[in-house]
């Protein structure tokens, strides 16, 4: 029996990338995932392609910037197979690159609503779920390098670094009722997250390039999966408000 044997999971961002990783290696151990996304013919080709696998998938299709999107995703959940154990907040897109002094206003609203808001409406509706169930939960944030480091624009790292603020609070508010919340910090990984960048500020690009060019060679979804797997497992369950750098060593240069 695997690790994650029975286990449900929600997981965002699914349909490429670490989310699909993600999927991947929670349904091959056993997990049944509530898989999410907005590309329908991509979560389709995921589930067909674990058909055969210990756990199950189900496509939900939609927006996680949606209030009713992050909630319908665990209703289904719920509706589904009856709990929910661990919700994996994967989804987000980048910035263009500018510093604070050329950030727009419809760029913060855009990265925020998906790299913040949704988190929090999620993590909101997981955490009123798994204090109904009693028995503790697992809520797994994505950030990124850059929520320590200006390896992109300010919106970006602003971003990811509420992203962190919001764990840290909810492991310390809900310690006591068992439910542990982490964040895996990327380095630079292989996804197509680059193509929500849009048009690149060339002046914060050119100095944000003073950092990339310090980093490991890129790592694979497939590593990312593996940390994931590793926090919404029992071998982590003394691990809670942590910050799990997966990046190669970039953070320490």
């Amino acid at each position: 029996m695997s690790k994650l044997t029975g286990k449900v999971a929600v997981v965002t961002g699914a349909s490429s990338g670490m989310g699909h990783a993600i999927v991947e290696r929670y349904v091959k151990e056993g997990a049944n995932v509530i898989a999410v996304a907005r590309r329908k013919e991509r979560l389709d080709e995921l589930a067909e392609s674990l058909k055969d696998a210990p756990g199950k998938v189900i496509p939900y299709v939609g927006d996680v910037s949606l209030l009713e999107v992050n909630e319908g995703m665990i209703d289904t959940a719920v509706k589904e197979f009856g709990r929910l154990d661990i919700l994996v907040n994967n989804a987000g897109i980048m910035d263009d690159m500018a510093g604070i002094g050329d950030a727009s206003d419809a760029m913060y609203e855009k990265v925020f609503k998906l790299n913040v808001y949704g988190p929090m409406a999620a993590m909101r509706k997981a955490v009123n779920i798994f204090l109904a169930q009693g028995g503790g939960g697992c809520i797994i944030n994505v950030a990124s390098e850059g929520a320590l480091h200006a390896c992109a624009g300010a919106v970006y790292c602003a971003s990811k670094a509420a992203l962190v603020s919001f764990t840290k609070n909810t492991a310390f508010m809900y310690l006591p009722q068992n439910i542990r919340c982490n964040v895996i910090a990327p380095g630079g990984i292989s996804t197509e997250i680059g193509a929500s960048m849009g048009n690149v500020n060339m002046t914060g690009a050119a100095r944000v390039q003073n950092i990339v060019n310090l980093a490991p060679p890129a790592g694979s979804s497939e590593q990312i999966a593996g940390a994931a797997f590793f926090l919404a497992s029992d071998d982590a369950s003394y691990v809670n408000g942590d910050v799990l750098m997966v990046d190669g060593g970039w953070n320490s240069m």
